[in-house]
């Protein structure tokens, strides 16, 4: 049991950063004074606990039953910042619960189009993902804000880079146990010597309180605004297809084979995860990409450090002065560990493309497309800068049109009618021409 604790606390640290950071950027937009900023962080990580029970277990309605962290949904900032500064902040929440209510009742026919995600889809879109999260590892790794002076200070890469050869000497050398906690060792180290060299402050833990408890529409009772409502369903639309990716990962490490009764569970469990976002007043949640790396690269692959990292969420959001402590991590160590897993999810789809026959010209235009245009948008996501925002919120994602790219090539190229009889066809005249060879 400890281990599996421990393992938890992995998972963890894994998922932290990336989920106050959404919290941080939505309450600094809407100009949230500190005691608001302490609530929302609080029970945002309160909430990511909560979600990934609903995850975890499996009921008769809800659950995808793997081993699945939950955390907020980075492509909502920009959105939710937008209709809380134009609708105020009521909008804001009447949208996240609308679109809950909309990813809940969708569930049963998003999960009937499971066969547009065979291994070239699937592999592209986790290749996609693992590779597009990597800038975000290494602007950490700078240091966090790109527009800083001393972003890419060489302590700040000195302490990434030792973070990560700590990782990987553990993840190489280290035997049993110790193997695969080489993530959790690699940014307590990597933080010990970071505050060894000053990186590390402790106000953040000073000035938070002891206790906290979520309570219903903190900021104001929801408003429902249909132009803020359509926002967030469109939003809500990319974060399953971005879960879809995620859970077919996971079922692929663990082995298990996903149903279109599971992926149904496991949407339904991820809507009324944002309708509870909505009612504290935090925010929508979905199944987090970063933690597919650490249950690749540990190795341990059920749900017990799960449940204990779910637990650990929900016991550090009614505690804000023990939560604060996560937050000391400096962001090159986290940039440092980052790298390390988002490049473990990368080569986790490129594992998913082995099964897919290259051979094939079809195939290869999928995937190579697909690929190029998630990691182009990433890159450079201003290119789409003179549309509606509403299509931006879209397009600006490298993950959902790298994805909506191989689902539509995959359809055209090899699922059309005519697709379909060529292919037929060419596999008859294959066995007519070794039929007709002198045995």
């Amino acid at each position: 049991m400890w281990k599996a604790a421990i393992l938890g606390f992995q998972h963890l640290l894994a998922m932290y950063s990336g989920d106050v950071l959404v919290p941080l950027l939505i309450g600094g937009a809407l100009h949230f004074n500190a005691m608001q900023m302490a609530y929302l962080i609080s029970a945002d990580i309160f909430m990511c606990g909560v979600a990934t029970l609903l995850q975890l277990k499996r009921t008769r309605l809800t659950g995808i039953g793997l081993p699945v962290v939950l955390g907020c949904a980075v492509q909502a900032v920009t959105p939710l910042s937008a209709i809380g500064t134009h609708y105020g902040v009521g909008a804001m929440y009447g949208a996240i619960i609308s679109a809950g209510v909309f990813v809940f009742l969708s569930a049963g026919w998003f999960s009937k189009i499971k066969h547009l995600f065979p291994p070239v889809v699937t592999g592209s879109l986790i290749t996609i993902i693992g590779f597009t999260l990597i800038p975000v590892g290494f602007q950490d790794l700078g240091g966090g804000n790109v527009a800083a002076k001393n972003f890419g200070d060489p302590k700040f890469l000195l302490i990434g880079f030792l973070t990560m050869a700590i990782i990987l000497g553990l993840s190489v050398f280290a035997k049993g146990f110790m193997k695969s906690l080489a993530i959790l060792a690699g940014i307590l180290i990597g933080t010990v010597i970071a505050g060894a060299m000053g990186m590390v402050s402790l106000s953040a833990v000073g000035q938070a309180s002891w206790f906290h408890l979520p309570q219903f529409f903190y900021f104001g009772t929801p408003k429902f605004e249909w132009s803020s409502i359509l926002t967030m369903i469109l939003v809500s639309l990319t974060t399953m297809v971005e879960s879809t990716g995620v859970f077919f990962a996971l079922a692929e490490i663990t082995g298990k084979k996903l149903e279109e009764a599971d992926l149904k569970r496991g949407y339904r469990a991820e809507g009324i995860a944002v309708i509870l976002g909505g009612l504290f007043n935090t925010f929508p949640y979905s199944t987090f990409s970063e933690n597919v790396g650490v249950v690749q690269l540990s190795g341990v692959k059920t749900r017990q450090p799960i449940y204990f990292s779910a637990l650990f969420l929900i016991l550090l959001g009614l505690l804000p002065k023990i939560g604060a402590l996560a937050t000391v991590i400096p962001d090159p160590v986290l940039g440092g560990a980052m790298i390390v897993m988002f490049g473990m999810v990368g080569v986790q789809g490129i594992r998913m493309l082995q099964q897919v026959d290259f051979k094939d010209n079809n195939n290869l235009l999928v995937s190579a497309i697909s690929i190029g245009l998630g990691l182009g948008v990433t890159v450079y996501p201003q290119i789409f800068q003179a549309l509606p925002q509403s299509l931006q919120i879209i397009m600006n994602n490298g993950v959902v049109i790298g994805s909506f790219s191989a689902v539509i090539l995959n359809v055209l190229f090899n699922m059309t009618p005519r697709r379909e009889t060529s292919t037929a066809q060419a596999q008859l005249n294959t066995t007519a021409q070794g039929e007709s060879q002198p045995h």
